[in-house]
């Protein structure tokens, strides 16, 4: 006696799935492939994103360059707006001392203050300059916008200091007679200043990243034939079909 033969599926049901590629519904398709075109076996994935790690580098190189210069015009404006110490100098004991002329003014808060807005502003501009240059950004970018930014501070302290009033205060005192007053030479007391720049342009250039920033492009679920990949493991296998059923 034979065992009974399998019954054939009801003509409305689908076979199993015996292995291949899943053709993908009606309308379904990759964008920018072509139908029946040749396509890269692995798709858009094996595609080089953006510019090389080399030219990233230079870029972010000319970058920090073009930033620290922007220090020279940071400096003069410090040394133009920044308010000045009034120094008396007198004679005593036959030897020149100088003192302030007024001990309780807070013009050397004054001027500390000045180089820490004029550097935000520079940090904030120059953050949307160079994401106006490239929208794209990157780590090499970053790092060169922050490096640029401590750079171009350390610049326009020490041309503010050299535009400034001369450092030996007994000379000037001196040259200008005792009792006259005269202005003191700028000096940064705050060194947590030099930061401004820096941290204010890597705070504007993230935060305009993350809302007008590029977005990478989700794959298509259901790509255009030809673009399955033949190298085994690039897509999960789909549970279609399994014989163990």
């Amino acid at each position: 006696m034979t065992a009974p033969l399998t019954p054939p599926p009801p003509p409305n049901e689908r076979p199993s799935y015996q292995g291949g590629p899943v053709p993908p519904p009606v309308g379904a398709h990759a964008v920018g492939a072509a139908p029946g075109g040749s396509h890269d076996p692995y798709g858009t994935y094996g595609e080089q994103d953006g510019p090389g790690m080399l030219t990233e580098v230079r870029q972010a190189a000319v970058t920090a360059l073009a930033v620290a210069l922007f220090g020279a015009l940071l400096g003069v404006l410090w040394w133009k707006l920044a308010p000045s110490v009034p120094l008396v100098g007198q004679i005593l004991d036959d030897s020149w001392v100088v003192y302030l002329k007024d001990s309780e003014g807070e013009q050397a808060i004054g001027v500390d203050g000045t180089f820490t807005l004029l550097a935000l502003a520079f940090g904030a501009l120059s953050a949307v300059v160079v994401f106006l240059l490239r929208r794209r950004g990157g780590v090499p970018l970053v790092v060169a916008l922050g490096v640029g930014g401590l750079l171009g501070s350390l610049l326009a302290w020490r041309l503010g200091v050299w535009l400034g009033p001369t450092q030996d205060v007994i000379a000037h005192a001196k040259d200008v007679g005792k009792g006259v007053t005269f202005s003191a030479p700028l000096k940064l007391g705050a060194k947590g200043a030099l930061l401004a720049w820096p941290l204010a342009a890597l705070v504007v250039h993230l935060g305009l990243t993350g809302l007008f920033g590029p977005r990478d492009p989700e794959p298509d679920p259901w790509p255009a034939p030809g673009q399955y990949p033949s190298a085994p493991g690039q897509y999960p296998s789909a549970p279609y079909g399994d014989k163990s059923a």
